[in-house]
């Protein structure tokens, strides 16, 4: 199987070094990445960010949680969750209610139909997963171990 070379990909002859080339390679990566996921969830009209948000309003079920801890727990620190959580809520898929220990926070819940949808989005999951198929189980453990080294 032949693998393209991100100096391909991107048609550029060299680096100025190999870490200049890693940086590239995963930012590269990274985008190739998310249009898959967004073409993924595409299918169920919603966004990564809002099925990052429903699978955090899943473990936290069946409490509530406010907006400032999802967007702690968020993968894309990034997102407004504000929004994200306005949009889940306009398509019956999350509820919010003003926090009764603190006024100025809104609780955020998911719903029966948000959970509906995480059940049929996880029967097709497996779709994401062979993004990385062509890795070795022991490649993808690397792959994390180094991952891991990089932000620590």
């Amino acid at each position: 199987m032949y693998t393209m070379k991100i100096e391909e990909e991107i048609l550029q002859k060299s680096f100025r070094n190999e870490y200049q080339k890693s940086a590239i390679n995963l930012i590269y990566t990274y985008g190739w990445l998310h249009n898959k996921q967004k073409q993924f969830f595409q299918k169920y009209n919603i966004t990564a960010q809002q099925y990052n948000v429903l699978r955090i309003l899943k473990g936290q079920f069946p409490d509530a949680i406010t907006t400032s801890e999802i967007k702690h727990r968020m993968l894309d620190k990034n997102s407004d969750v504000s929004r994200i959580v306005d949009r889940l809520e306009n398509k019956g898929l999350a509820y919010k209610n003003i926090c009764l220990s603190d006024k100025r926070l809104v609780d955020v819940s998911i719903t029966h139909q948000g959970f509906q949808l995480l059940t049929e989005i996880e029967i097709q999951i497996l779709e994401l997963d062979n993004f990385f198929s062509s890795l070795e189980l022991e490649e993808a453990k690397e792959l994390n171990r180094i991952l891991d080294k990089l932000r620590g």
